[in-house]
């Protein structure tokens, strides 16, 4: 099983003919006569259950298809920054290799997208009354960790341990020590353990939905750089049109609201455009 799970390994391709004119507030309409356009987006694999039905909406309002791949962001980045490969528009994790590519030529912009925030997974109900971070550190709570799933999620959460200043008892504790935020987080829903650190959007996922509660983490516990999300248009782009209206719709309110659902903070909303300015995310 691949580090992180279903939307890291996933590659997923959806396509579609458009219904009708175009969709409010994209930015572009495209007629319905023309020849479906088809436009390839990469994202880190982790935002996939937020793009499949944001690409739908813009497929069923637009004569376009989307040719979609979440995968490892690193991997992806990797390959764009030296290999050959090639993509039209990229959502990258980690705000600095937007910046590489912006700084190589290979992205001609991007805008903060949205933003993930970590928090305490416990088991609905809550048995073992964890009421902190810190709790995780205590005797007897018996800790699910993740350390080594792909990056960022392991070291992500095992940062938020360590300045908690509980990362060497939490490890004491562990029930389970994997590398793969999915399967951990199925030993925390059948009541195996008794709290994680994990992304919030996680507890979207269908197989968990309703099933965890969750606790807050100080924002000063969490490491920055797996925080912030970006969406850009690359160089390769051969319809400029299609792609700036593809990434005109995702920020506007319809396709945050999908970011949203899936248990990310929306970078045009109040709450992200506060984390824009903390963590420097800035249009360029």
């Amino acid at each position: 099983m691949e580090k992180n799970g279903i939307s890291r390994r996933s590659f997923i391709k959806t396509g579609g003919l458009a219904l009708g004119a175009g969709l409010a507030g994209s930015g572009q309409a495209f007629a319905a006569d023309e020849t479906p356009r088809t436009l390839q987006v990469w994202s880190c694999g982790g935002l996939a259950e937020a793009f499949i039905p944001a690409n739908r909406l813009f497929e069923e309002k637009n004569n376009a298809s989307i040719a979609y791949t979440g995968a490892f962001a690193g991997a992806l980045g990797k390959s764009l920054l030296g290999g050959s490969a090639q993509t039209e528009v990229f959502a990258p994790r980690v705000l600095d290799l937007a910046k590489k590519l912006k700084a190589q030529g290979k992205m001609l912009f991007f805008e903060p997208l949205c933003f993930t925030r970590y928090v305490v997974a416990v088991p609905k109900g809550n048995p073992a009354g964890i009421s902190t971070v810190e709790d995780m550190g205590k005797a007897g709570v018996r800790t699910v960790l993740i350390p080594d799933a792909s990056p960022p999620g392991g070291a992500a959460s095992m940062a938020v341990l360590k300045k908690a200043g509980v990362l060497d008892q939490a490890m004491k504790n562990a029930v389970t020590l994997g590398d793969c935020v999915q399967t951990a987080v199925t030993d925390l829903v059948s009541g195996k353990g008794d709290a994680a650190v994990i992304e919030e959007r996680i507890t979207r996922l269908p197989e968990f939905e309703g099933r965890l509660e969750t606790l807050p983490i100080p924002e000063a516990l969490i490491p920055p750089p797996p925080v912030p999300f970006t969406i850009g248009v690359m160089t390769w782009a051969k319809d400029r049109d299609l792609a700036d209206a593809f990434v005109h719709f995702i920020l506007s309110e319809t396709g945050q609201a999908c970011f949203e659902k899936a248990g990310f903070i929306p970078a045009r909303s109040e709450e992200g455009r506060r984390l824009a300015a903390t963590y420097g995310v800035t249009a360029s």
